[in-house]
């Protein structure tokens, strides 16, 4: 866990950190920011696969999250290793298969939150933030949306780990 002057850290990670992950990484570091934490917040994405490393933010996710307002970072999509998941003080998985494949990589259980578990009406499983890569511009609204909803809860729970 993250202390002293050392920034919280969190990372987000989907399937392949084209989609789902990096249009939350935008939407935390923008809320991260409008919270007064900039700085001492830190967020990240990344894959759990290698097929899309290299790439750019998915042209369609890149967007939806300009039209809505957000700034698009030009990066691209990388693999979550080992090391990576031994650095954040907080990893959002997209999904269950993506919090697995994070626990096979060495991360604590107290580390792997669903990205969705924080979401006020989620309800219960299934807690999956649906992949919108094969579906059409709706299916990238409805991610934002998905994303948006999580953040303010997320915000709040690492407000009260760094005290602020």
């Amino acid at each position: 866990m993250s202390t002293g002057s050392a920034p919280f850290r969190v990372l987000v990670v989907c399937t392949g950190n084209i989609c789902r992950s990096p249009m939350a990484e935008v939407v935390l570091g923008e809320r991260f920011a409008d919270a007064g934490l900039d700085g001492r917040v830190v967020v990240d994405s990344a894959g759990i696969s290698d097929g899309e490393r290299g790439n750019p933010i998915d042209r369609r996710a890149r967007a939806v999250l300009a039209e809505h307002g957000y700034p698009v970072p030009s990066r691209e999509a990388r693999q979550v290793t080992p090391s990576d998941v031994a650095e954040p003080d907080l990893l959002l998985a997209m999904t269950d298969a993506h919090a697995r494949a994070l626990r096979r990589l060495g991360a604590r259980e107290d580390q792997v939150r669903l990205y969705r578990s924080f979401e006020p009406d989620a309800g219960e499983a299934p807690l999956d933030v649906p992949d919108p890569w094969y579906g059409d511009r709706e299916d990238f609204e409805e991610c934002l949306a998905t994303v948006e909803a999580g953040a303010p809860g997320i915000v709040a729970y690492v407000q009260e780990r760094v005290g602020g």
